[in-house]
């Protein structure tokens, strides 16, 4: 009898058929990979198992028993834990408290710490998670909080663990360490579905992989039978070839970041500065990438590239000119083209319509009409329409809602206004997050093809597998301060894991284009790159 089974499951929201008679099972000690694209059921699925969605046709069993459909408690009793990609712990509260955080009653007369501590403490020896339970949570590292997360699921006794995009804020040991206590959890008998757009996580770490396309399982497959390319292709039903990087001989230099420091003034400051002493050069044709654990200045590093903050102290210059004041429309003007890390708060205002997006950054270069008082609508659905084509936007039409566009599809239309213009630098913040393997392969054709034209380009990315095969040097954001940046071709993915954990001391010596033989360097005369 298997411990979890999804029978003919059906999903629809109006006319859209998110979830299409979809039934596949899981035995314990499996690790099942749901693999699939954007818009293609995942998370529809697994909020139906986790009872925030109610199944229009078909059921779930667990261990044989019919599981009541909409009910989170039913799902938790039954076994089932969930760990989100962006975790649900309360900051201000103990690792011990976190834990125990919903799971007596209301009506209790005090709560029961030394049984719930004497349990935690033998959960974490058991599985090889190691936390301290009177830490708070505020303090602990990424990994930490992950491991919480896991020990909070295991608490309530789950037998079946829902891991959604697990590594996307870890560091590479991090990731290791989180894959071998999963590897110890299937031993024990535990079930787990892992949702990770990484083809080789995917590979490393599961038994079996489904594949959805458009709501529907389109393929099973034993992993051990299974390679990236084969897995590519079935999500996305053709074959996906990722572009390759060029050597090229870079140009004069775009920006400059010298000892760049920006203090936290915010209520609740440590006194850490957001952005402390950065350095930074970027040339034309050329890729710089800027590797960190989320939440160790990258934000802020990106916010001061796109004029939504200024310097404290040291200067940003763009093109030859200083630039002094936070002034996003002053920074396009400039010639900056902004792919944002959140395309749904930041990139994009979902209740306009596409065209409207698609000049939302420019009003002032916005066609008008001839009495030059009103946008030429007209005019605008024209250059709509030849954006939408150009950059394969899969929409309704230019009068579509923004909202209803998938993830990927809302980024072809980000990169559609940041690059038609063809910007001097680019500024490309988280830009395939969350993106399936096929949206990937456009977002970085379209990159390397700015790069090729002159631009400069910053890639902000948290996956080392893009900054390796995207740039031309990588550099390491921790703690606010950045690290000299090193030829891509020097670097392994340990060295660069090393560096965002706060190891800043490598073997090898740096590239010659790092950031102090870039700033020593001003002038115009053309450089080959060290790769």
């Amino acid at each position: 009898m298997a411990l979890l089974a999804f029978h003919n499951i059906t999903k629809r929201f109006g006319s859209l058929t998110a979830n299409d008679d979809i039934s596949f099972s899981l035995d314990k000690g499996e690790v099942i990979a749901l693999l699939g694209e954007n818009g293609a059921g995942k998370t529809t699925l697994m909020n139906i198992l986790y009872g925030h969605y109610t199944a229009d046709e078909g059921y779930i069993e667990v261990e044989g028993q019919k599981l009541p459909a909409g009910q989170t408690d039913a799902a938790i009793n039954a076994g089932i834990g969930m760990v989100h990609q962006h975790f649900t712990l309360a900051e201000n509260l103990t690792v011990l408290e976190n834990i125990m955080l919903g799971t007596e009653s209301l009506w209790s007369l005090g709560q029961k710490r030394a049984p719930a501590k004497a349990k935690l403490a033998q959960m974490s020896k058991d599985y090889g998670l190691k936390v301290d339970p009177d830490a708070r949570v505020a303090d602990l590292s990424v990994g930490e909080r992950q491991r919480v997360e896991i020990l909070k699921a295991l608490y309530r006794d789950a037998r079946v663990l829902i891991l959604d995009e697990p590594t996307a804020v870890l560091t590479p040991q991090e990731a290791d360490s989180l894959f071998k206590t999963l590897k110890s959890l299937t031993k024990e008998g535990f079930a787990i579905i892992f949702i990770s757009h990484k083809l080789h996580e995917i590979l490393a770490i599961s038994t079996r992989v489904e594949v959805l396309r458009r709501g529907k399982i389109v393929g099973s497959i034993e992993t051990e039978k299974a390679d990236r390319k084969l897995l590519a292709e079935m999500m996305v039903g053709r074959t996906v070839e990722r572009p390759v990087l060029e050597q090229m001989t870079i140009g004069k230099p775009v920006v400059e970041l010298d000892d760049v420091s920006i203090e936290d003034n915010s209520k609740d400051a440590s006194g850490v500065p957001k952005l402390n002493q950065v350095n930074l050069t970027v040339h034309q044709h050329e890729i710089v990438g800027i590797a960190g654990v989320a939440g160790n200045g990258q934000s802020t590093l990106a916010d001061l590239l796109s004029g939504l903050e200024k310097p404290d102290a040291g200067t940003f210059t763009l093109l030859g000119k200083e630039v002094t004041s936070a002034s996003p429309a002053d920074i396009v003007h400039r010639g900056v083209g902004r792919i944002p890390e959140d395309r749904h708060s930041s990139g994009v205002v979902g209740d306009m319509m596409l065209w409207e997006n698609l000049i939302s950054e420019d009003l002032r270069h916005a066609p008008v009409s001839k009495a030059g008082v009103l946008i030429d609508r007209k005019a605008c659905l024209e250059r709509a329409n030849k954006l939408i084509d150009a950059f394969d936007i899969r929409c309704e039409g230019p009068e579509a809602e923004t909202k209803l566009l998938s993830g990927g599809n809302m980024q072809k239309l980000i990169l559609a206004r940041a690059l038609s213009p063809k910007p001097d630098f680019i500024l490309a913040n988280q830009p395939v997050r969350g993106l399936d393997e096929g949206a990937i392969a456009y977002v970085h054709e379209q990159l390397l093809a700015a790069r090729k034209r002159g631009a400069a380009i910053v890639l902000i990315s948290e996956d080392l597998d893009e900054l390796f095969a995207l740039c031309d040097r990588i550099a390491v954001m921790y703690h606010g301060a950045l690290t000299q940046s090193y030829d891509a071709k020097s670097l392994t993915t340990a060295e660069v894991g090393l560096m965002m954990a706060g190891t800043n001391h490598l073997v090898q010596a740096p590239s010659d284009n790092s950031i102090h033989s870039e700033t020593t360097n001003s002038g115009n005369e053309e450089q080959p790159h060290a790769n």
